[in-house]
This record gives C-alpha cells, sequence and structure tokens, in this order.
C-alpha cells in the first residue's frame, strides 16, 4: 500500500489545525470553513449551536436523504497547549520524517480532514447509501457539544443506521471503551486554632479519609475485578485527581475540596460504586463530623459523565467496519468518544476507529504518521466502493 497520502488530504489536515479550538474558544471560523467547504460542493449543512451560540455542531448529508447511512463522526475541539514545551508552532502543521506535527493532528483533526477530502469523489460516483458527516464540539471536556446534535437526530425522520468515530485506533476497529464518572466533593469542617484541634473538624483530614477509601476501592477493583482482558487496564479504575483545603499550618481547615473519577467497565455499576462513597461518608466520616459541629459535612456533585460503548462484537457495523479496515480483530480502549453517547442516547450501532495514535494525543508535539493518514484514505476508498454507485476510475 502506498504509505504517502495525497497532498488535498495534508493540505486539508494542515488547515483544520491552524484554527486554535481549544475548548475554551469558540468553534465557529472553523465550522465556517467546512461548511463554506461542503456548499463549494453542492452539500448543505445544518449547525446545532450551543446556549450561547459560540460554538456549534454541524451535521451534513451526501446522497439520498430519505435513507439510513453511515455516520463518520469526529471532534474538532483540542485540548490547551498551555505549560507544554512544543518545538514546533502548535498550530501550524510541521511536516517531517513522515510525520504530521501539530495539536489536533492525532486527536482527531485528521479524521475530519479525511473525511473532508473524500467528499468530492463521494459525490463523483454517486451514492446510494447516504454518508452523514456529523462534527461537534467540546468532547475533550466531557462530549458536551454533541449531545445536542444528538437529540437533532433524534428528531429526525431517518437516523444514520450505523456510525464510525474516527478517534485515533490506529484503525483498529474498536467496540467498547469505558464509561467516565466525575465527582466534585466539597467538606465542610468547623475551624479553629490548631492547639485546640479537638474542638474543630478538619476538612482537610476527612477528606483525605475519603481519599483513603477511594484508593481501597481502586486497589480492591485491580485484585478482585470484575474484568474485561479486552483493555489494556481490564479493570474498573477510581482515581482522585484534584485536592485543595487549608490556609495555614496553625489553622484547623474549614473546607476542602476534591475531584475524583471512575472509569469503569461495562460490567461493573457506577450508582453502586458511588452509593458506596456515599454510605461510607453518611454512615463513618460525617457523624464524628456532626458530633463536634452539626454543619459539618460533604457535598458530592457530579460533574460530568459519558457512558460506556459496548457494542456486541456480532452487530452488522463491527463486520462492516472490519471489512474497511482490511482486520479481523478488534479491541477495547480506556479512553472515552462520544461513541457511547451515540450507543445509548441516539440508539445508532457505533464502531470507533481512526488514523493516529492515543500515544500521541494532548503532548506536546503531537503527531500523526503519514502512513497512518494514508491508512485512513484506503479505509475511506473501501467505504466508497460500498455505499457508491459507480466504481473507482
Amino acid at each position: 500500500m502506498n504509505s504517502a497520502p495525497s497532498r488535498t488530504t495534508v493540505d486539508l489536515i494542515r488547515k483544520l489545525v491552524s484554527y486554535d479550538t481549544t475548548s475554551r474558544n469558540s468553534n465557529l471560523e472553523l465550522i465556517d470553513y467546512i461548511e463554506d467547504y461542503l456548499a463549494g460542493h453542492g452539500v448543505s449543512s445544518e449547525r446545532v449551536y450551543d446556549d450561547e451560540k459560540r460554538k456549534a455542531n454541524l451535521y451534513a448529508t451526501l446522497g439520498p436523504r430519505d435513507k439510513s447511512g453511515v455516520m463518520l463522526s469526529g471532534h474538532v475541539d483540542v485540548v490547551p497547549v498551555d505549560g507544554q514545551a512544543w518545538t514546533t508552532d502548535p498550530f501550524e502543521l510541521t511536516e517531517k520524517d513522515g510525520r504530521l506535527y501539530g495539536r489536533g493532528s492525532a486527536d482527531m483533526k485528521s479524521f475530519v480532514a479525511l473525511s473532508l477530502a473524500a467528499v468530492p469523489e463521494f459525490l463523483r460516483r454517486g451514492l446510494h447509501t447516504p454518508i452523514h458527516l456529523a462534527i461537534s464540539y467540546d468532547e475533550e471536556v466531557g462530549c458536551i457539544g454533541v449531545r445536542g446534535l444528538i437529540d437533532r437526530l433524534n428528531q429526525m425522520p431517518v437516523k444514520p443506521a450505523m456510525c464510525i468515530v474516527g478517534e485515533p485506533t490506529e484503525m483498529l476497529p474498536v467496540i467498547g471503551h469505558k464509561g467516565k464518572y466525575s465527582f466534585r466533593v466539597e467538606v465542610r469542617g468547623l475551624e479553629c486554632h490548631s492547639s485546640l484541634a479537638p474542638t474543630g473538624v478538619n476538612a482537610v483530614e476527612y477528606g483525605a479519609e475519603l481519599v483513603t477509601f477511594l484508593r481501597r476501592m481502586a486497589r480492591r477493583a485491580r485484585e478482585e475485578g470484575p474484568f474485561d482482558d479486552l483493555y489494556d487496564v481490564g479493570h474498573t479504575t477510581v482515581h482522585t485527581g484534584v485536592m485543595h483545603g487549608g490556609t495555614a499550618v496553625n489553622i484547623v481547615p474549614q473546607e476542602c475540596s476534591l475531584d475524583f473519577e471512575f472509569r469503569y467497565i461495562a460490567k461493573d455499576d457506577p450508582e453502586a460504586l458511588l452509593e458506596e462513597i456515599r454510605r461510607f461518608v453518611r454512615e463513618k466520616l460525617e457523624p464524628e463530623m456532626q458530633a463536634v459541629f452539626p454543619g459539618a459535612g460533604f457535598t458530592i456533585t457530579e460533574r460530568s459523565r459519558i457512558p460506556e460503548l459496548d457494542t456486541n462484537p456480532d452487530e452488522e457495523v463491527v463486520a462492516f467496519v472490519k471489512s474497511l479496515a482490511e482486520r479481523n480483530d478488534h479491541g477495547k480502549v480506556a479512553f472515552g468518544t462520544e461513541g457511547g453517547l451515540f450507543q445509548s442516547r441516539a440508539e445508532i450501532p457505533t464502531v470507533v476507529c481512526g488514523p493516529g495514535s492515543i500515544e500521541q494525543a494532548h503532548k506536546p508535539d503531537e503527531f500523526i504518521t503519514l502512513e497512518q493518514v494514508a491508512k485512513g484514505e484506503a479505509f475511506l476508498r473501501r467505504l466508497m466502493d460500498r455505499v457508491c454507485v459507480s466504481a473507482a476510475g
């Protein structure tokens, strides 16, 4: 196979990378560009905005609109580059030694660019089965934007029959990913002079007791399961990522906050895990705290939830994507995608499969290899052979 992609595709990757669509920013300039690109090929598209109209999803259909088809899904927001030691300009694509460097090159503007580059050929060959393009915002901050797009899909008379989310899997068909459930915990104590510590309620210490309990849960999951061997980390993980509290060493702290998450496999029940934590707080920690100060306690608030993807390997979409990737194997990944939302909220059978490696994502000097981009092109050419009226020529 030719390991060099077309210059058209590389130029489109270059263009998409040039837009700083870090999740905190508006993405409308990039959406304008994609909308104009599609319109230039006679393809109309629909925007689904956020509440402030600072960001938008974009949805377009190539081919007949009265039939189900194949949806190609990708997000165009990227993670920040702040504090990272890049050796190239993160928003100017740099081609060197068979790699394309730039923020979003792997995660996941290259797949979006590949899909756009294929549009003229899809149209030239004609489509008996439609191709739907779903481009979303705010995936990197909890798969927020796509939810509005899914609500719109659910209102349509005809929804896609299947979805391919082009996150970087090195073109391995992925049938499952873990769900993510994250929380903010606020601990309320009672402030006093540290020489009188027993008369206060130390919010940091009680927060630390919860962190220790979470650590025990994580250890139990690692040792006792349940397990799913298709994952590189084959069990649910429990992780505390942030903790703040206290003002001075001689003051018993009144407040403490911490953030924790589950990344759970489908065999685990995240609601049961959460109830176990709430019960520990309710039955063990708060009675001790409130014996000193009735106003002390915990508040646990959900921050985000991304449902797991768990596609049956016998689903038609799995065999279909394997044929496009020319692979007989499939896998599961620990990182979350929008695929779980398409499956659970829109009931669209979904597989994750795209060029590049997640190991390069979110890092300084993020890159995708030209070989992976070329494999993505070959994947889409095989898709054309399946959905187009005329043969390649």
